[in-house]
């Protein structure tokens, strides 16, 4: 009765004031909340692009992004209906999924969005150049509420190292903020992920200079070991400012989670229209580009947990069974 009562009032919300107009007839449409993170991190970049394109290709439709406090937020608004979509990063998700430290979520995956290979940034006039060499350091390992600080705590205790007990830790209130906390001395070192990640390329086309510190080919061994659902991942080289060579590392892939009653009709339609302008989408955003079908069936857990409106979609088009 709740749902029903809510898919009315939508309606007569959304069928209303929302209506385009084209050639005098009124075209109903259907609006759909994304949650992001906060200002100056990679969701909000990709989620606003992801609207953009979306939006652009189906006019029947316009996805709604908005700020929150990243993963760790984006996951209860889901379960509470209060967020259509929301973007995810892989470990929240893994957690979530796997019911470690709460109950298993119920929510499904749209898409898969990019990998996410984690390392840390320091100037590139900084002494420091492994991992080790950052023990003790005040360093930002991302916004309160983020994935990135999950990521951190994972890589770090597969080499035996407590995050908030070996370094000393800062936590965001904006994902923005860390840049010039690396260019001025508060922090040693900003942890990070992805390939165009803003806090990277901030630092990178700073005066300074950055250098890039990510596990070792032992270290990742050792990381795996413990926490094998931690995937080998390499930045190319050029995702960033004077980044010559490629960077090898580990993360996992970030996903468009959905609320769990979000009809099949409509994710099999947000799923036909993102997968129709991939390409589109990859001249937009770089990371957008691993943004695909293709990389969605490989990277979710379990092809269960991808939404079954979007698995009618990619049956049809012969990614899935």
């Amino acid at each position: 009765m709740r749902f029903a009562i809510t898919l009315l009032l939508g309606a007569a919300l959304l069928l209303s004031p929302a209506a385009a107009q084209t050639g005098g007839t009124a075209i109903p449409t259907t609006t759909i909340s994304l949650g992001t993170a906060t200002p100056g991190g990679g969701f909000p970049l990709y989620g606003n692009a992801f609207a953009q394109v979306m939006n652009a290709a189906d006019p029947q439709i316009t996805i709604a992004p908005r700020n929150t406090k990243g993963s760790n937020e984006n996951i209860p608004l889901l379960e509470k209906g209060e967020l259509d979509l929301a973007l995810v990063a892989g470990e929240p998700a893994y957690e979530a999924f796997a019911g470690i430290g709460r109950a298993p979520v119920r929510l499904k995956i749209l898409t898969a969005i990019y990998s996410n290979p984690g390392m840390f940034v320091v100037r590139a006039d900084s002494p420091y150049r492994t991992i080790r060499d950052l023990v003790g350091q005040p360093v930002a390992f991302g916004a309160k509420g983020s994935g990135l600080p999950i990521l951190a705590r994972y890589v770090l205790d597969g080499l035996g190292l407590r995050q908030d007990e070996d370094f000393k830790a800062v936590y965001l209130d904006r994902a923005g903020d860390g840049p010039a906390m690396v260019e001025d001395g508060r922090v040693a070192a900003l942890w990070g992920a992805g390939i165009g990640w803003p806090g990277f390329a901030a630092v990178a086309s700073s005066a300074s200079g950055a250098r890039f510190i990510a596990p070792s080919a032992e270290e990742i061994a050792r990381i795996r070991a413990k926490h094998a659902f931690l995937k080998p991942l390499t930045v190319p080289a050029g995702s960033y400012p004077k980044q010559s060579e490629p960077i090898a590392s580990l993360g996992s892939w970030s996903f468009v989670l959905t609320r769990e009653d979000l009809p099949d009709d409509l994710a099999y339609r947000l799923a036909k229209t993102l997968h129709a302008v991939e390409a589109t989408f990859c001249k937009q955003l770089a990371q957008a580009c691993e943004t695909t079908a293709a990389n969605t069936i490989a990277a979710a857990p379990k092809p269960e947990l991808i939404h079954p409106g979007v698995m009618k979609y990619f049956r049809e088009i012969g990614v899935a069974k």
